[in-house]
């Protein structure tokens, strides 16, 4: 794991040190980070604090995919995974909506065989 964040870096919801043992870590796909935290993450300071977590990006070697460690009570990271996996799912399903509306607009475009 990376070194541990500054004490000025951690939010005041988080207690030290208790909550920064066993972090919760996953993985997201790069492309989707932008989605889920906003550019250039602008989003990541409102979701500490309606999760009442601490969150932190490491990017991977394969640069395809992003982790995602997670500091808080049990409850904080539980609270955050839900939020990340709710936001990634309304993403996949806007983009799969937009997919089918144009999947529409092009059918409708074709030109009868006549023609």
């Amino acid at each position: 794991m990376g070194a541990v964040a500054e004490p000025r870096d951690i939010p005041p919801w988080v207690k030290v040190p208790e909550d920064l043992k066993d972090p919760e870590v996953f993985q997201v796909p790069t492309r989707l980070l932008e989605a889920l935290f906003g550019p250039s993450g602008c989003r990541i300071p409102y979701i500490e604090q309606v999760s009442k977590a601490m969150l932190e990006l490491k990017t991977l070697e394969s640069s395809e995919f992003t982790e995602i460690v997670v500091y808080g009570s049990y409850l904080s990271k539980l609270r955050t995974r839900w939020m990340l996996q709710s936001l990634a799912e309304w993403h996949r399903q806007r983009q799969e909506r937009g997919m089918l509306k144009l999947e529409e607009a092009m059918n409708a475009l074709e030109l009868s065989p006549w023609m």
